[in-house]
């Protein structure tokens, strides 16, 4: 009996081997990528990092980033004529940035928004293309400062355009569908970000975003 003991042991370990399950080969292709999103960002950051107007290494914003990255083969930069920050001058459609340079101007950046980019009445009477150029420069601009740490003060009057834009969509029968394309998302954007503006014309910026027509 004593005989047959590590026999019996002997048997057990190797039927409890035989039991264990078998770590499977892992080829490189079959591992899946935990966050999309994480590579969709770096694509999108690389990308824009390709676009003229990007012209420093701080790192963009996601959404800046994918703005900037949709605009790399629409918008043109200049090789002799540089504005904010030392960003190119830039050009989208019919419209070029130092045409509509806020920073130019003696008004505040909200002041000029309000008179530079009025809209047609009836709104939906307005050219949208011209809406939709300015806006272009605006964003290309805004991201290329961004890319070298710059001032920020542009991004009321891009506020106010991205605000424009929605409502003249949203006149001519092509509302956006995006939550934060949506006429009073960007109202409060322009209005977070123009503290020091005076109150007469945060009460423009109001009384427009209820105009859609």
């Amino acid at each position: 009996m004593r005989a047959s003991f590590p026999l019996a042991l002997a048997l057990t370990g190797t039927a409890a081997a035989a039991a264990l399950p078998k770590i499977p080969f892992v080829a490189s292709s079959d591992v899946i990528t935990l966050s999309n999103t994480n590579t969709a960002v770096v694509v999108a950051r690389q990308s824009a990092a390709k676009a003229c107007f990007v012209i420093g290494s701080t790192t963009l914003p996601a959404e800046v980033a994918d703005v900037a990255a949709s605009l790399a083969s629409n918008v043109t930069c200049s090789s002799s004529k540089t504005t904010i920050s030392g960003v190119p001058d830039v050009t989208s459609g019919s419209t070029t940035f130092s045409s509509v340079d806020f920073s130019q101007s003696s008004q505040t950046p909200l002041q000029f928004a309000l008179s530079k980019f009025a809209t047609a009445s009836p709104l939906a009477s307005t050219d949208l293309q011209t809406f939709q150029d300015q806006l272009n420069v605006y964003e290309a601009t805004e991201a290329g400062i961004r890319s070298v740490g710059g001032s920020l003060a542009i991004k009321v009057p891009k506020f106010f355009l991205e605000m424009q834009v929605s409502r003249i969509q949203t006149a001519q029968g092509n509302p956006p569908t995006a939550a934060g394309l949506q006429v009073d998302h960007l109202r409060d954007k322009v209005l977070k970000n123009a503290p020091k503006e005076a109150q007469d014309l945060l009460d423009q910026v109001t009384q427009l975003a209820t105009q859609l027509s």
